[in-house]
């Protein structure tokens, strides 16, 4: 099919689908992602996950996270900044000790078990995020905490990464691997915050002399990608660095006129189209020959995000109810699991049966989300 007659399906797919399932009492983003999978190869074989469909997917997820950083109350994320690591810390340890303990009880070998693990250990919560700025959490206490937490995830997930990425090419890891990434993430953050929000408030002041039409949009939304394309050349997910691009934007005076017009821009196409991609990129035939402990696998994943998050966040003090959220929010794997899971393919610890058991557990995970948070959120669910 064309890929302009492509893409209109799939704009048209995530409004009808996103409309009937909110009718039915589900977020938006479950019905869209139900939808790709139905158009999707896996069913109708409409639509293909090909590179314009994944480029458009990759800004729609990019300028989530940017509208997420424009929401995001700042004073707010610097209360939850310590909460944010303990739970991120448990939400990587946790998920990590189910995988590993699941994978050797499974007859798996100890490296494979390992990497098993550490796809447990990722959080891709532009899911997430999409379906808390359609509950109106956001911008809550719990929502800012999943953000935050979900930054600091990134890091560990790269560490964890690169730990067992030596361990199977070296049979150990140096120290100094370790201190490169922890600095290289240091810089980032720093140049971000201290260079880049000077730098951010100057460029729009600057770009309000252009007289064209959305001028202080468009450089916004180029902010917007040089952050997380640097993001990328310092190892951490282009995603964060869109994030922490909104949040600089949300500090300047052109922040509500950036963020009506980018809401425009983002709902209208690329948000569509990522969370209907997540459904067309999903192969649901992985089911069928995934085996038992995909089943197994998935439902680890699910539990070492509520029991690892949910237990940093008792720590730090928050509600049952709070714990809970936060650990559902925090559930969903996508691209960064996939990621770990290719590399584990590639360096060649996993064979095509071992990567469709991680594939199986990112798409069980993506569908449970939307559910899950809905309960978790629900006023009827007490606490």
């Amino acid at each position: 099919m064309d890929v302009f007659l492509e893409l209109a399906l799939i704009l048209i797919v995530a409004e009808l689908f996103g409309y009937l399932s909110i009718r039915l009492g589900f977020p938006a983003a479950l019905g869209q992602i139900i939808g790709g999978i139905l158009i999707g190869p896996s069913v109708l074989g409409l639509v293909g996950y090909d590179e314009g469909v994944k480029l458009l997917a990759e800004l729609g997820v990019v300028m989530l996270l940017f509208l997420a950083g424009l929401e995001t109350d700042v004073e707010e994320f610097k209360h939850v900044g310590v909460p944010a690591f303990i739970i991120a810390s448990f939400g990587v340890l946790v998920p990590f000790i189910f995988g590993y303990l699941g994978a050797i009880a499974w007859g798996y070998s100890s490296v494979q078990a390992m990497f098993l693990g550490g796809v447990l250990t990722a959080t891709s919560v532009g899911l997430t995020t999409s379906v808390l700025m359609e509950m109106k959490k956001l911008r809550t206490k719990v929502g800012t905490t999943i953000l935050a937490a979900a930054v600091v995830d990134d890091v560990l997930g790269i560490i964890v990464l690169t730990i067992l990425v030596g361990i199977n090419t070296r049979g150990s890891i140096y120290a100094k691997d370790l201190m490169i990434i922890l600095g290289e993430v240091v810089v980032y953050f720093a140049l971000g915050l201290l260079v880049g929000h000077p730098a951010v408030k100057g460029a729009l002041k600057a770009s309000e002399k252009i007289t064209l039409p959305e001028t202080v949009t468009a450089f916004a939304i180029a902010i917007m990608l040089i952050f997380a394309y640097l993001a990328e050349q310092f190892q951490i997910a282009g995603i964060t660095g869109a994030y922490l691009a909104g949040i600089l934007v949300a500090s300047t005076e052109e922040a509500r006129e950036i963020n009506t017009k980018t809401t425009t821009i983002s709902y209208s196409l690329f948000i569509p189209i990522f969370l209907v991609s997540i459904g067309i990129e999903s192969d649901i035939h992985v089911l069928t020959y995934a085996g038992t402990f995909a089943l197994v696998y998935s439902t680890l994943a699910i539990l070492g995000k509520i029991l690892g998050c949910g237990l940093g966040a008792l720590v730090s003090r928050f509600k049952p109810k709070e714990a809970l959220q936060i650990g559902v929010g925090m559930i969903p794997r996508m691209e960064v699991g996939l990621i770990m899971a290719n590399i584990a393919l590639d360096e060649g610890v996993f064979d095509r049966g071992t990567f469709a058991i991680a594939v199986t557990m990112v798409l069980i995970t993506s569908i449970v989300t939307p559910f899950l948070l809905k309960w978790a959120f629900s006023k009827d669910y007490g606490g």
